[in-house]
């Protein structure tokens, strides 16, 4: 694995989470490519001085999302399953933003057509 995680002792999110959301971005952005074998749990946690147990918490919840499938014995690689379930809730954030839009431009009095048309200009405008 090629990406960086970096770990932040401060943070209120728990290590486990904070290694899973990274290593899911990097899967989302195509820096981790379907088949890409994952660092070992050991190798991982003492490069990034956590305990094995926190990394192993942390495979096995992309295993458990389907980010990450783990062969006993191989390590733990990267699937396309994972890249198309992380595709499928970035496309639901984006329906829950605009039904929130929606329903400020209705509750401040603007029309379908109104939303539409706005909606139409900042699309050009991207």
């Amino acid at each position: 694995m090629t990406v960086k995680l970096i770990i932040n002792n401060s943070s209120m999110q728990p290590i486990y989470e904070q290694i899973v959301s990274q290593i899911k971005k990097s899967i989302m952005q195509g820096e981790l490519q379907e088949g890409a074998m994952l660092p070992s749990v050991r190798t991982l946690a003492k490069e990034l001085k956590v305990s094995a147990l926190t990394v192993k918490k942390a495979y096995d919840a992309l295993d458990a999302e389907g980010f990450v499938v783990t062969v006993h014995g191989k390590g733990s690689f990267v699937t396309l399953v994972g890249q198309e379930l992380m595709l499928e809730e970035k496309k639901k954030e984006v329906e829950a933003d605009l039904e929130m839009a929606i329903r400020k431009g209705k509750s401040c009095g603007m029309s379908c057509r109104e939303i539409t048309e706005l909606f139409q200009i900042i699309l050009e405008d991207q």
